[in-house]
């Protein structure tokens, strides 16, 4: 590919891609090796009588199915745009400021994961509420699978709790919805005409609205075709903020051609599509009781501090063992039992 370093980025991506390729057909040739190894210490253990030699035997034999384990769960994440970056856009519901302030809960929760995972996360735009929380965010969460991992994260999060922002502390039910979007790779894979944006300038915007800075840095693009609105404003040129709605904007188009593409299989399978906005996907109850519930593959939590920590890998495991229905030895429900509080 004699052109290959005329796009740099469209390249680096292709050289990103193949050294994945390369370290994972690395590690099923490691493991074919020591499988044969295995064999081998298998025919030496039926025919001595070492008991040593027959516990190394069991003892590689757990390390190796432990192995082939992740591998094997590797293997979900393979979807077409899977091994890429993740834009994830948080929009609060009706609600006022609980479900601002829900918003941001969940803001955090997904740059602790990152942080605690060993992504980099980068809050591209956020757009402050009047008196806490946020009116919605969008972050972008980079390396390895991120969007692999996050795809699942999409739609609406519903959260149950004492309100901190009513007089008489009664409970309130807020919901927030949550984006999930595969960054583009390349400047050809995404083909946006001069004649498809309109492009307008403003001075940014703090909470409660007063304008933050003087100049007029903070952009909107609207893409007519598709009627998709994106605007930037977090950083403190006009340029850095076009790039950034473009990136969003070119995510968007994607998750558009996907959800398009999904429409057109379910109509052939005659399966139902659910709209963002319909049934909440997990909920979090803080009161009177502590459960995080994920309502598509019945994965639970009795510790909801430790998932808006962060910790939401076995949540997000489970959801993408229920789309190629269950792996070995797992157990979806983590280690809940029922105790009548389970009604959301």
């Amino acid at each position: 590919m004699p052109d290959l370093w005329d796009d740099p980025q469209k390249a680096q991506g292709l050289m990103q891609r193949l050294s994945q390729l390369q370290n994972e057909v690395q590690t099923w040739r490691t493991l074919s090796k020591d499988v044969a190894s295995l064999i081998e210490l298998a025919a030496l253990a039926a025919n001595e009588s070492d008991q040593s030699l027959a516990a190394d035997l069991e003892r590689d034999s757990a390390a190796l199915e432990q192995k082939l384990d992740q591998l094997e769960f590797q293997l979900i994440l393979s979807g077409p745009y899977d091994s890429r970056n993740a834009i994830v856009a948080l929009h609060a519901g009706a609600g006022g400021t609980d479900s601002q302030d829900w918003a941001e809960m969940l803001l955090r929760m997904y740059l602790r994961w990152a942080e605690q995972n060993g992504y980099k996360a980068a809050i591209l735009d956020e757009s402050k509420g009047e008196e806490a929380g946020i009116k919605s965010a969008t972050i972008e969460i980079s390396g390895p699978d991120a969007y692999g991992w996050l795809k699942g994260e999409k739609g609406v999060h519903r959260l149950v709790r004492l309100s901190p922002f009513d007089s008489a502390h009664a409970r309130h039910t807020s919901f927030a919805l949550a984006e999930v979007l595969p960054e583009a790779e390349g400047n050809t894979e995404v083909i946006i005409g001069d004649d498809d944006i309109r492009m307008d300038v403003f001075r940014a915007s703090g909470a409660g609205g007063q304008n933050v800075q003087k100049n007029s840095t903070a952009v909107r693009i609207v893409h007519i075709p598709s009627g998709i609105v994106v605007t930037c404003q977090n950083e403190r040129s006009q340029r850095q903020n076009r790039e950034t709605a473009m990136k969003i904007l070119k995510a968007r188009l994607i998750a558009l051609e996907e959800q398009r593409r999904a429409e057109e299989m379910a109509q052939v399978k005659g399966a139902h599509v659910s709209a963002e906005w319909g049934n909440q996907i997990r909920s979090y109850v803080l009161h009177p009781y502590k459960l995080v519930k994920d309502h598509r593959t019945g994965y639970e939590s009795h510790n909801p501090q430790e998932v808006l920590d962060g910790g939401l890998e076995h949540v997000l495991k489970a959801y993408l063992l229920s789309q190629v229905g269950g792996g070995r030895g797992d157990n979806p429900h983590g280690n809940h039992q029922p105790d009548g509080n389970d009604a959301l």
